[in-house]
């Protein structure tokens, strides 16, 4: 029995220490998925904004070559009219 005693110690100091450790794993994963989610959150809200850049310079390009074509046709316009005179 004395060959045990040791033993025995031995093992309920590292039962001790392995249910330290994971409760500290548990807490740390807990922290980690929280963050992450608080990190989908925070891209879900930078994929928005980038969706509403794009449809801002599609616009401003829509515009542009409408503006250019509107100046084209009347530029043409106009000299078809000097031409007819």
């Amino acid at each position: 029995m004395v060959v045990n005693a040791p033993t025995d110690v031995n093992l309920a100091v590292y039962m001790e220490r392995l249910d330290s450790y994971i409760e500290s794993q548990t807490a740390l994963n807990t922290t980690l998925c929280q963050r992450l989610e608080a990190m989908d959150g925070r891209l879900d809200d930078v994929q928005m904004w980038r969706s509403k850049i794009y449809g801002a310079k599609t616009a401003l390009a829509v515009v542009g070559l409408l503006m250019v074509h509107t100046t084209a046709v009347m530029g043409g316009f106009l000299a078809l009219i000097k031409w007819a005179d």
